[in-house]
């Protein structure tokens, strides 16, 4: 990226970036000069005690292999090609001897359908997860089996890795003939990430949930969480527990676990699957490709909340799928038992335990109420209108027997575009308490974005900020997150709530990126975002003081770069590109009537000349980007005509291509045919500029026409404007807001300074008395620093500042984000 640097008045030094808006690299001995203003009689927003919080999705293996301490993979043999076409009924077993897995009248419970027939002098071995079973030498793990066999069966139960014995073999005898559940308990006598589990059998059993837990689980409770997982949660202090997702809320089936229903293995969460004891609660497929045992349930997720003293916060679903299969569910007698099944789970949480509810809460263990105060329906709903529909029922039956409980809505998987309007329309005109808002963006986009809250109405709907991340693990990405959290803060009169997501990543099992908290099945360790969000979470404060700030100068050049063309999930044809200068000059034309040599090829796919056409023939690849031209051309038409052959989406045709991870391009058809967007593409990480509803046709040619004049595009389709957006929105990498923390009397001047220059600060308390020593925690790293599972590159520093006084000047480093605590006198 090209930079400018020039002198200011009073010294200031300032860095530009031309087309990506983001300071570039300095010099060590580089300052920026900046200037903070504190009111500290003004009254700010108040911050409620719930302002951030955390977002548990079964994603990336969070649950089983995860938080949920289970040991064995698959225990009760119910993976299924519903879950993952590898998937088999022994997936994680081998199986020495005879034994196969069998479905009939002979099961241990109606919803738990599979069980192993094994036969005599047979075994069966458990991998565990990442590279094995981990044990502990001198922990014990607590072991556990349902079997039915001949009285005086005798297992053999073991652990081993390839280097021998892990723990003295135990026998279990079967002393019923129906089906029961027999306990052992191991203590390790070595250390192994690679664990293996064997029973073994004399005569011929049936065998079913096959479970190890480890005795040191969170808090000590059985069926419980993954210790050192589960402290990193708590260590957030988090003010609310939003789960169980997320898509895994309303994507696929909405019918229940029943025959009824054909044994449906491809549902919608629903809580009721998830309660009472494990071996009846039912299994089923994950819409991330693998399999839930529900272990880890809606009681479990109750019982964290109170743990940590977090507001447990359920999202269920409003019979409108997301996620890409976006369908609106017709089913009156469904939508009933829904929304009777959304009161029975108020019930369960708050009911007394004399109620119908309530009992099965104090069965399983907690007769005093969970003290459910706010639940969410749907989640990222791509059919506003059907959804809201479907909204307004949950909300007027709970709302008719539970007044006290606060109804969440959303406003689509975007932080723009038509669903996000007509969704949030919808939500104001119906009085909705709160919105819940998602997006995934680029650092830059956050850098640009610190204002966003600041035009919101302030007597409409609040905001809950469910899901957000700048898509990466760097410091830079916490860096602008927290640039962007400081506008969150300064706007907690409108944003309620507000959790980074998602929350956890098995680094062998990872469906999506970035990720706060990374683990294997021996280890687990804090991300940069993680140093970040602890950071803000545990300093909140309880209330804005008033401030402001200078900021960084900039200038804006004009948009460059080549142009590109590209497919996604689809095969299409590309004919006829000429790029014409705005003045009039030839800049590139190619009819492909020849070869393709002009085009280099950055992305996936397969791509070659045919019939004069430059056609991209591989349906399932994604990002299949081919690029032409001058990286400094500016000011520019771009006209090509494009076919879409066959697959999901349309067409994508770049323009102001620096590299692979930087350009922007019109995704025309995108999100499986049925919207439009221009997205920008910084370092990789992708934001969209202006979308619309639409789709294409195949085989149909289309006419594509960009003009770029400066830092503003404007887009044609077929002769017509599509639209038009002004990309000029500085991203500001010096930003701060001051709370007060009511009980110690402490200003905290938070500040972000996410650039590589130093930010020397005229800090000014408005005539606050303080002492002249403050608390000081800083978080400083490079910007591509990443914490790991055996380096921690950021981590918070605390130390202690004498200089402090009504007016007085502080440099903050460079890449770094600064919490000073300041007592009041």
């Amino acid at each position: 990226m090209s930079r400018t640097r020039w002198r200011l008045g009073l010294g200031a030094t300032a860095f530009l970036v031309a087309a990506g808006l983001v300071p570039a690299p300095a010099h060590a001995e580089d300052v920026t000069d900046y200037a903070i203003t504190v009111a500290p009689a003004a009254r700010g927003p108040k911050i409620d005690d719930t302002m951030y919080g955390v977002f548990f999705e079964d994603i990336n293996r969070a649950a089983d292999g995860g938080l949920y301490a289970e040991l064995v993979q698959n225990r009760s043999f119910e993976y299924s090609t519903a879950d993952n076409s590898s998937y088999t009924p022994l997936t994680s077993w081998t199986v020495s001897g005879a034994g196969q897995v069998v479905n009939d009248d002979g099961r241990l419970g109606e919803r738990n359908r599979n069980y192993l027939s094994l036969g005599a002098g047979s075994s069966v071995t458990n991998a565990g997860y990442n590279t094995g079973i981990h044990v502990d030498e001198g922990k014990k793990y607590d072991f556990s089996v349902w079997a039915r066999a001949d009285a005086g069966t005798v297992l053999t139960v073991s652990l081993q890795d390839a280097d021998g014995t892990l723990a003295t073999a135990r026998k279990v005898t079967v002393t019923k003939d129906g089906w029961a559940q027999y306990r052992a308990t191991f203590t390790a006598t070595g250390t192994s990430s690679d664990g293996r589990l064997t029973v073994a059998s004399s005569a011929a059993a049936a065998l079913d949930m096959v479970s190890l837990f480890p005795r040191d689980t969170y808090r000590g409770e059985p069926n419980g969480l993954r210790e050192d997982l589960a402290e990193k949660i708590a260590a957030l202090q988090p003010g609310f527990v939003r789960f169980p997702g997320g898509c895994l809320v309303n994507t696929g089936s909405m019918e229940d676990y029943s025959a009824a229903s054909g044994w449906q293995r491809q549902r919608s969460y629903q809580w009721k699957d998830t309660i009472g004891p494990v071996e009846q609660r039912a299994t089923n497929a994950n819409v991330w490709g693998y399999n839930q045992s529900y272990g880890l349930g809606y009681y479990e997720y109750f019982r964290l909340s109170e743990d940590i003293g977090a507001m447990p916060l359920p999202v269920v679903p409003a019979l409108v799928t997301g996620c890409g299969q976006n369908k609106a569910v017709v089913d009156e007698a469904l939508l009933k038992r829904h929304i009777q099944d959304t009161l029975d789970l108020i019930e369960f949480a708050n009911g007394p335990a004399s109620s119908t509810w309530g009992k099965v809460r104090a069965k399983m263990g907690h007769p005093k109420p969970f003290h459910l105060t706010h639940i969410e329906v749907g989640n990222e709903e791509n059919l506003p209108n059907e959804f809201f529909a479907r909204f307004k029922e949950f909300r007027a039956a709970i709302q008719a027997k539970h007044p006290d409980i606060q109804v969440i809505s959303n406003s689509g998987p975007d932080d723009s575009g038509t669903t996000f309007d007509t969704a949030w329309q919808l939500n104001k005109d119906a009085k909705v308490d709160m919105v819940d808002e998602h997006y995934y963006n680029s650092p830059q986009w956050f850098l640009q974005n610190n204002d966003r809250y600041d035009s919101y109405d302030r007597n409409g709907p609040k905001v809950f900020l469910g899901e957000y991340a700048s898509q990466g693990n760097t410091f830079k990405n916490g860096l602008t997150e927290a640039a962007f959290m400081t506008g969150l803060e300064r706007n907690a009169d409108v944003v309620k709530l507000a959790s980074y997501a998602p929350l956890f990543a098995n680094e062998d099992y990872v469906q999506w990126r970035p990720d706060l908290i990374w683990f294997n099945n021996h280890a687990s360790w804090n991300s940069a975002n993680y140093e970040v969000q602890k950071l803000f979470m545990t300093n909140v404060g309880d209330r804005v003081v008033p401030s402001t700030a200078t900021g960084t100068p900039s200038l804006l050049a004009p948009i460059t770069g080549a142009v590109g063309l590209s497919t996604w999930a689809t095969t299409a044809a590309y004919d006829d590109v000429r790029v014409t200068g705005a003045d009039g000059n030839t800049l590139l034309t190619d009819d492909f009537s020849g070869d393709a040599s002009r085009w280099t090829h950055t992305g996936g796919g397969s791509w070659s000349v045919q019939d004069g056409q430059y056609v991209q023939t591989d349906v399932n690849a994604e990002n299949t980007m081919v690029s032409a031209g001058d990286p400094s051309w500016h000011d520019y038409d771009l006209k090509v005509k494009a076919t879409k052959k066959a697959g999901k989406e349309g067409f994508l045709v770049a323009f102001g291509v620096k590299d692979t991870g930087n350009y922007y391009w019109w995704n025309i058809g995108g999100w499986n045919n049925t919207q439009s967007a221009v997205e920008q593409a910084v370092d990789g990480g992708k934001s969209t500029l202006i979308s619309k509803a639409g789709s294409v046709e195949t085989g149909r040619t289309y006419d594509i026409d960009v003009k770029v004049r400066g830092r503003q595009v404007t887009l044609y389709l077929d002769g017509q404007e599509w639209g038009s957006f002004t990309d000029d929105k500085p991203a500001e990498p010096f930003r701060q807001v001051v709370t007060k923390d009511q009980k110690t009397g402490d200003l905290i001047v938070k500040v972000v300074n996410a650039q590589n220059t130093a930010a020397r600060t005229a800090i000014d308390l408005g005539g606050a008395k303080v002492a002249s020593k403050a608390r000081v925690t800083t978080l400083a790293a490079g910007p591509d620093a990443v914490n790991s599972e055996t380096a921690t590159a950021v981590a918070p520093v605390k130390s202690t500042f004498d200089g402090v006084a009504g007016k007085f000047s502080y440099t903050f480093p460079a890449n770094s984000i600064t919490f000073l605590r300041i007592r009041q006198r």
